[in-house]
């Protein structure tokens, strides 16, 4: 099985992938969902497209640890069973129960609920998709109206300050609201970029170490793994690192570094974890 059908004629040497156990390995790791070549993360979008194979759309509603792409992923996989019939019908409603019993979303399995008891009526695959657009939705405009103020920071319209205290509003406007993804590229765009001030990322950088230990984990571990990163903001945030955190939750940010530097792979990393008894790691 290949991640997406348009990678397979790609000439690029990244590997193809079994998405479903990229997704389990994700899963042991404590991490959101990426795209198998590690680029980004999946957001609720991706499952839009039809040749994210349905194994994959499964094992990503059961795990991701962003509810809003776990919803998603239901979606492509209830539109199908209507169309079928027989025991191909009866294995995608076995399917819809074990996502039911196993999904770490209480939405992903209120949702699965339904659709079972609909017997996956339209109409009610219909409401479902709508309430996850009216979740989304929301959440994207507030983002690109942040947008606009980081094109006023790349433009020396505003300073610091006020820029941080519109980033706060932002993260905590979106919380919960926007696929992860969204809001780790917005981040991702502000750490590469060479026009937003140094004393910025910095600041970012102090907002970031508080959050939830998830989050932190996966954005200080891009900070630090970026290619062509100064070597000033590296040395910043790994002090800052040093200081503020316990040193269980510092190796678990360096080892998620390394595996996105390629130094080790995800089995590699979950083996070293379950030895040196990290539990968010496995």
């Amino acid at each position: 099985m290949s991640i997406l059908q348009s990678d397979q004629n790609n000439s690029s040497p990244e590997p193809r992938y079994d998405l479903a156990d990229h997704f389990l390995a994700c899963a042991r790791l404590g991490r959101y969902l990426t795209v198998a070549s590690r680029t980004r993360f999946f957001i609720s979008d991706d499952f839009q497209d039809r040749s994210v194979i349905h194994e994959a759309a499964a094992v990503a509603a059961i795990y991701s640890k962003d509810n809003l792409v776990a919803e998603a992923a239901l979606m492509p996989l209830s539109g199908n069973i209507s169309h079928l019939k027989g025991q191909e019908r009866d294995k995608y409603e076995r399917l819809f129960h074990l996502i039911e019993q196993q999904t770490l979303s209480e939405d992903v399995r209120y949702s699965a609920k339904s659709l079972i008891e609909s017997r996956f009526r339209e109409s009610e695959i219909r409401e479902i998709e709508a309430q996850l657009g009216g979740k989304i939705s929301p959440a994207r405009e507030r983002y690109r109206l942040f947008l606009g103020l980081v094109k006023q920071l790349m433009d020396q319209k505003i300073t610091a300050k006020p820029f941080i205290e519109e980033f706060k509003e932002f993260t905590q406007d979106v919380a919960g609201k926007l696929d992860f993804g969204i809001y780790s590229f917005c981040l991702d765009s502000l750490f590469r970029s060479l026009q937003i001030p140094a004393t910025v990322k910095k600041l970012l950088g102090i907002e970031i170490i508080a959050f939830p230990a998830l989050i932190r984990r996966e954005l200080l571990s891009n900070v630090l793994s970026y290619p062509g990163q100064t070597r000033d903001l590296v040395e910043f945030v790994g002090s800052m690192m040093d200081r503020q955190l316990d040193p269980e939750a510092v190796i678990e940010i360096d080892l998620l570094k390394d595996l996105k530097l390629r130094r080790f792979s995800m089995e590699a990393i979950s083996e070293l974890a379950i030895k040196s008894g990290l539990s968010s790691l496995h």
